[in-house]
């Protein structure tokens, strides 16, 4: 295929993201052929070095059929690994190591982390599937003895909120409870997200 005839612009995106990516772009009146989003197992941040080559694959796929494509991806555990796959490809990401410093912003979360280094954070879709992700799939529902090995360093449990759910905020002051862990919550919204998304959407309209 040409490159006259690729269209549109692919977003490659942890499937942790799905729900907030179409969201940003719903808001902004993006439509599919715009801005498409393809993703990855969020399942994965058990496993980042899936991450790396996961991406490439999905990024020559892109080539084939998109006139412009970016990664919504932090580093995300892969070690600088992502970061050398996307130099190679010559595809861009989302600045930051992880989605809690793209929602929340570089700076702040900076800020939270000096304030309490001992913080476990949550975002919408880990206090969603909590149960799944941290306490069955860390074994802690078999093994609550666990516990203390895996979160006797935190001090407090952060929920970087999304949207304003208070049923979702129920969720996250409960995981913290069974975490034995204090709570905070902090309103983000999309953050970085939503103004990377507008650069990538501004990219597929330039040449």
């Amino acid at each position: 295929m040409s490159n006259a005839a690729k269209s549109g612009c692919l977003i490659i995106a942890c499937g942790a993201l799905a729900k907030e990516f179409v969201a940003v772009r719903d808001a902004n009146g993006w439509s599919d052929d715009q801005l498409a989003v393809t993703c990855l197992p969020a399942i994965w941040h058990n496993r980042p070095d899936k991450i790396p080559d996961g991406v490439r694959t999905k990024i020559r796929w892109g080539k084939k059929r998109f006139k412009e494509i970016f990664v919504l991806y932090g580093d995300c555990g892969t070690g600088g690994l992502l970061d050398e796959v996307l130099k190679e490809e010559g595809v861009e990401r989302i600045e930051g190591p992880h989605c809690y410093d793209f929602f929340a912003g570089h700076a702040v979360f900076d800020g939270m982390m000096e304030e309490e280094l001992g913080s476990f954070f949550l975002t919408d879709y880990i206090t969603r599937h909590f149960d799944r992700l941290i306490w069955q799939g860390m074994g802690l529902d078999k093994h609550p003895e666990l516990r203390d090995a895996y979160f006797g360093h935190y001090r407090r449990v952060v929920y970087l909120a999304q949207i304003d759910d208070p049923a979702l905020t129920e969720k996250a002051k409960a995981a913290a409870a069974r975490l034995g862990l204090s709570f905070e919550r902090r309103y983000t919204g999309y953050g970085e997200m939503a103004s990377f998304m507008k650069q990538a959407a501004a990219a597929q309209k330039q040449d």
